[in-house]
């Protein structure tokens, strides 16, 4: 999944784009070099990010969507939103997915994607993002948040949502201290829960979004964001040993051909 942010403060500059034809540009180059979905948001949820109004988030990524989807009518297209009417509007012009860095706390958000029947992803956050990183705090990092997310899916389920269209992400770097974080990219085991009753065949699909983020800043020592690719990859290989589904990218190329690699020097 390419990263296509439609807002100015996002934390990884390059990744930018303050206008139509450069969010355009973007998602149609990272299309080009191989991603599968692209992911439109309008509003920074970066540690200590003010909040977009709803007007204002709709303005800046409903335009991409239905100028993409005319360019491209068989794209897949996700919308990184918090709030159920630009979701919904977003979903008129072409989006097939809600990734809802709130885990889809607002019931009506739950509503919008049973009754459009899109794929949603259901990120964990503690708190919001003017707070979260305060003093995120737990007693077993993993038990808690896998049972979260996998709680909110279920209620998804029976709400009517295909568990196949259900996607699980657990927020890396969203209200979790770096040794909450590490544990996260460990195991997954728990999360995939291969015997669960609501999706027997394969369990739960899993996505990360780890792409440069801090908690490989903190343990390369690169403070600034452009400098984290390399360990940015190393991610990229350990969510392939585990079984990750999706990886959430600002770099499609150096995923597309590192994962390449990997994977043919793995195979039998």
């Amino acid at each position: 999944m390419g990263i296509v942010n439609v807002t100015p403060d996002s934390f990884h500059s390059a990744s930018r784009k303050t206008t139509l034809e450069s969010a355009l540009q973007a998602s149609l180059n990272m299309i080009g070099n191989g991603a599968t979905w692209i992911d439109i948001g309008g509003e920074s949820t970066r540690p200590g990010a003010s909040e977009v109004s709803t007007d204002e988030e709709m303005k800046r990524v409903i335009p991409v969507i239905k100028n993409l989807k005319e360019k491209f009518p068989n794209v897949l297209i996700s919308i990184d939103t918090r709030k159920a009417e630009v979701a919904r509007n977003a979903i008129k012009a072409g989006a097939l997915m809600i990734n809802d860095v709130s885990g889809f706390k607002d019931k009506e958000m739950m509503n919008v994607a049973v009754e459009n029947q899109v794929a949603v992803c259901i990120m964990h956050m503690q708190g919001n993002p003017q707070n979260m990183q305060n003093q995120p705090n737990y007693i077993d990092c993993r038990s808690e948040i896998y049972g979260e997310l996998k709680q909110k899916a279920i209620s998804l389920v029976e709400m009517g949502l295909s568990p196949e269209l259900i996607v699980l992400d657990p927020g890396i770097g969203f209200g979790k201290q770096q040794q909450h974080n590490i544990e996260l990219l460990q195991d997954i085991s728990e999360l995939k829960d291969l015997n669960n009753e609501k999706s027997p065949k394969c369990g739960w699909n899993t996505m990360w979004g780890v792409s440069r983020k801090s908690i490989i800043g903190q343990i390369t020592e690169q403070e600034n964001p452009e400098d984290r690719l390399a360990g940015t990859l190393a991610t990229a290989a350990q969510a392939k040993l585990l079984g990750v589904d999706m990886l959430r990218v600002h770099d499609v190329v150096e995923h597309r051909d590192f994962l390449n690699v990997f994977s043919r020097l793995r195979e039998d």
